[in-house]
């Protein structure tokens, strides 16, 4: 059976907490504190949904109870379960829940770092674990800014594209949805789309080359398309996500 951990997330992250607050100045622990609330209301919010059949019965229960009997995600469950939760944590809900600016999303990166090598120094987690947890972390406070950055780049392009898209005949537009980059060069990118019997490369995608000098393969890119002359363009702009 199923039953809530000896010591929950909630626990060990006001632990990781504490200790940090007699490390560093005032104002690096606010980042700290911000981050470690983020990632319990995301822990919170969907971790549940990468849960096994017997501990989501042990959820269901406790977080449907009423009053005292009611649990979150991180009063029931132990830190073992955080590393797993890193990528979408830092990868889709410090994007696109929080729409975090960049300084915040280059802190989530360095607090989880850090976090995950606390974690096996006390033994809450193991070390290979911990190992692809710290490098989640690492890239994330590299790239999530970046990211942030051309997102931001490709938004106000999107200002110069003058196009009605209800005009546009279906094989010169593509409607909203994440597209893998396949490869890139200045001022212009390649995107993976899905098409009958696999994926293709459609492009070059006209984009601004500050952008470009910022981007990566194997990211995505949220947005819609359009084929304007003979140029495909981005007409609707969302995110950008690191792989």
């Amino acid at each position: 059976m199923v039953r809530p951990a000896e010591r929950s997330i909630a626990h060990v992250l006001d632990e990781f907490l504490a200790e940090i607050r007699q490390e560093l100045s005032a104002k690096t622990i606010r980042k700290y504190e911000d981050v470690v609330h983020l990632l319990r209301a995301h822990l919170d919010g969907y971790a549940h949904e990468n849960l096994s059949k017997p501990e989501r019965a042990l959820w269901d229960r406790a977080f449907n109870a009423e009053g005292e009997a009611h649990r979150e995600f991180c009063e029931l469950f132990g830190p073992e379960k955080i590393p797993d939760q890193l990528a979408s944590f830092l990868g889709y809900f410090m994007i696109r829940k929080v729409v975090a600016e960049p300084d915040l999303l280059r802190a989530a990166g360095t607090v989880t770092k850090k976090l995950s090598a606390w974690l096996a120094a006390k033994g809450y987690i193991d070390a290979e674990a911990a190992r692809d947890a710290t490098e989640q972390g690492a890239a994330a406070a590299r790239d999530l800014p970046r990211a942030d950055r051309a997102a931001r780049i490709l938004y106000d392009a999107t200002s110069e594209v003058f196009v009605d898209v209800a005009e546009l005949p279906e094989s010169d537009y593509l409607d909203f949805e994440h597209f893998r980059i396949a490869r890139l060069v200045p001022g212009r990118l390649w995107l993976e789309v899905w098409e009958t019997g696999g994926m293709r490369e459609l492009g070059p995608v006209a984009v601004p080359e500050d952008a470009t000098e910022l981007l990566r393969p194997g990211w995505s890119i949220s947005c819609a398309l359009a084929r304007v002359g003979k140029a495909w363009r981005i007409v609707e702009m969302a995110n950008v996500y690191p792989d």
